[in-house]
């Protein structure tokens, strides 16, 4: 239940369109439900402005149906993420009209359009190929929470002239989430040439001395660019929810 909702909810009851049982009926599983795995959180919309989203990695198939099963009886649009194929190909089969994501790694159910509630544009923006996983999965998660979200792929030092070639895309968005294993020098690169917040995301990607993304965590903790903020490793739904906080209007 979204502010929205609750809202007309509460005018009907206050007009009599709605009668005491009938409100407390709509009412009772909120803030949460317990389906018995899980707690599903129908208060956080209320609190954070979009509904609890699911973490597929851990969960059975069943697990995560049950939760999106809640979710959906209350009209919610849905976000999972960290899903391999078979599991979502399961998913799906109970929820037909649910979007996988291959390339993010997720998977949506969209039962409204998402509210437009962005300021601005928000820009993905990606090292290499192989960090497209986690910067799809921002990409998703930021367009699921109402944000314009844009992307530049493949545009890391290794070749600058191609991240350089599209400064008009860099200094039009309000908010910029840059992704970068290896080294990790794309955000500070970006972060000098913008003056809008920078969210950068380290990958797991390189070889054996980037310890599965210590060296770009902490190549990015130690950014000689002002002001440019680091999530967690792989944590591309992490940084588009930042993003999409420091986005709202």
């Amino acid at each position: 239940m979204d502010p929205n909702e609750l809202k007309i909810l509460l005018n009907k009851f206050k007009s009599g369109a709605i009668g005491e049982d009938e409100a407390l009926e709509r009412l009772r599983h909120l803030p949460f439900e317990d389906i018995g795995d899980a707690m599903v959180d129908h208060h956080r919309s209320l609190r954070q402005g979009f509904p609890e989203v699911i973490f597929g990695a851990g969960k059975s198939a069943g697990q995560i149906e049950r939760i999106m099963a809640s979710l959906a009886a209350r009209g919610n649009n849905i976000l999972v993420t960290r899903l391999d194929e078979a599991k979502a190909l399961a998913v799906k089969e109970a929820f037909p009209a649910a979007v996988w994501h291959a390339d993010a790694r997720c998977l949506t159910l969209e039962q409204k359009p998402a509210e437009q509630r962005g300021r601005g544009t928000v820009l993905v923006v990606s090292a290499g190929t192989s960090d497209l996983p986690v910067a799809a999965e921002a990409l998703v998660t930021l367009r699921m929470m109402g944000n314009d979200a844009e992307h530049l792929y493949d545009v890391g030092v290794a070749g600058i002239h191609r991240l350089l070639a599209r400064r008009e895309a860099l200094t039009a968005a309000s908010v910029l989430i840059v992704v970068a294993g290896m080294e990790g020098a794309l955000p500070s690169v970006v972060g000098g040439l913008v003056d809008r917040p920078v969210i950068a995301v380290p990958t797991s990607v390189g070889y054996g001395a980037a310890f599965g993304g210590i060296a770009a965590l902490l190549g990015m903790l130690n950014s000689c660019a002002a002001g440019v903020t680091v999530v967690n490793i792989d944590n591309g739904f992490g940084a588009a929810v930042a993003a999409s906080k420091i986005n709202r209007e």
